[in-house]
């Protein structure tokens, strides 16, 4: 009877391998994420894995259930949105739809991603443009909650998401503006420490709870903050000027967090080294941003990402800001406008796939296109980053093809038909 139940499991597994679909994209430009160029080479997709990455033109062996010639395209890993409220709401300007922010000072057990509605009207605007993924991410108080990767396609979130609770997101205390009266910076400042030692005492009380010294009584709280504590989610500082950057990296290795990262990091370029040397990444807020301070370079958003490349300091491109949501189909496009600026071409790929993966702690499945990695890429036209002569032609996540229509680019083809110029 045993060795019947396990005969019948193994042809059942048997016969689950053989119904696993094998596509092969062959001839295509494949930019594996990392900063190589791979020319005229092949991709074989098997079920939703990368089987292999061919580059000797041999055609592999067995059946293939389906040969794409993509000669003289572009081939890209899914590009990752990150620090998103893309799927958080459906009218920005309707309270009940934002699902994004909650009330309260301190919400690290809020979860994005029971949140995430895979039917927003959005979602498929961005796919349009090579976002294969997004990290939801909440707003809001001093600790707004856990984030999560999602895939933009699934029939809910339990279906889209790839990575549950990535780590927490830490509005870090600002320190005040110095042009105030001696009296007035000397209370500002007094707040401002005290904001900070409410948030230390806040993460200390998690670490005393989590190591047992506090009592058994269950905390919901601290329960959340675990993984960020003891284990590899991240924790997600949201600062700007050069003195919180270093104040929340030195508060993060004071309370021996594991993984900080830097979100916005607008003065990022003035503290290089000391990022590099505490091997902190950073999430750069928009390109496309005036600078915050009067006497800065009108360009200096724009010269961001090279300067960081230029220190060796790990960094992605994210869209936060006013219509972030709708923005995220412009993410390649700012990587695009950095590259002008004199981020090398590849380099600001690199930025949109390997890194947000990497940061995020989902490289282990997607981010680049290699082997035993998710079959989640897409085929352009062109080069990705340039807004004149990018169109995604076909994209597969997690080895399923992509719908590329939306509602925008229906009506494109409906006003095309009524003024006669194109034949229904």
């Amino acid at each position: 009877m045993k060795k019947s139940i396990i005969m019948l499991l193994a042809l059942l597994f048997w016969n689950a391998a053989l119904a696993q679909k094998r596509t092969l994209i062959k001839g295509g430009n494949v930019h594996v994420g990392d900063g190589r160029v791979l020319r005229g080479a092949a991709v074989l997709i098997n079920g939703k894995w990368i089987e292999a990455v061919i580059t000797d033109g041999k055609l592999p062996q067995g059946h293939l259930d389906t040969i794409i010639d993509a000669s003289g395209k572009e081939i890209y890993p899914g590009l990752i949105n990150t620090n998103n409220v893309l799927g958080l709401h459906d009218a920005e300007a309707v309270r009940a739809t934002r699902d994004y922010s909650d009330v309260g000072k301190y919400n690290p057990h809020n979860r994005a991603l029971i949140a995430y509605n895979t039917d927003n009207k959005i979602v498929p605007t961005i796919k349009t443009n090579g976002v294969l993924y997004t990290q939801v991410t909440p707003r809001g108080g001093v600790i707004s909650g856990a984030s999560s990767v999602m895939a933009l396609e699934g029939w809910n979130w339990e279906d889209a998401v790839l990575l549950a609770d990535d780590g927490i997101h830490v509005n870090f205390p600002l320190r005040p503006n110095t042009t105030a009266g001696a009296e007035e910076t000397k209370k500002a400042r007094q707040v401002y420490e005290n904001e900070v030692y409410e948030l230390e005492k806040l993460f200390s009380e998690a670490k005393a709870y989590l190591s047992g010294i506090s009592g058994t009584n269950p905390n919901v709280r601290f329960e959340s903050m675990r993984a960020c504590i003891v284990g590899n989610a991240r924790v997600y500082f949201h600062v700007n000027t050069a003195y919180d950057i270093m104040r929340a990296v030195t508060f993060a290795k004071t309370l021996q967090l594991k993984f900080p990262v830097i979100v916005g990091g607008a003065e990022a370029f003035k503290v290089t080294s000391f990022l590099k040397e505490n091997k902190v990444p950073v999430m750069l807020r928009r390109v496309n941003e005036l600078p915050d301070r009067n006497d800065d370079e009108v360009d200096q958003s724009y010269k961001l990402p090279y300067l960081l490349y230029r220190d060796s300091v790990a960094f992605c491109f994210q869209m936060e800001g006013d219509m972030e949501a709708m923005n995220s189909r412009n993410l390649a496009f700012n990587a695009g406008t950095a590259v002008g600026y004199g981020l090398p071409m590849e380099e600001a790929v690199k930025s949109l796939t390997y890194w947000p993966a990497k940061i995020t702690g989902c490289d282990n499945w997607i981010g680049t296109i290699e082997t035993g990695k998710l079959a989640s890429l897409f085929i352009c036209s062109g080069n990705v980053l340039e807004i004149m002569n990018s169109d995604v032609l076909a994209a597969w996540i997690a080895g399923n093809p992509v719908t590329l229509n939306n509602q925008q680019s229906e009506l494109y083809q409906k006003y095309l038909i009524k003024f006669g110029l194109q034949k229904q």
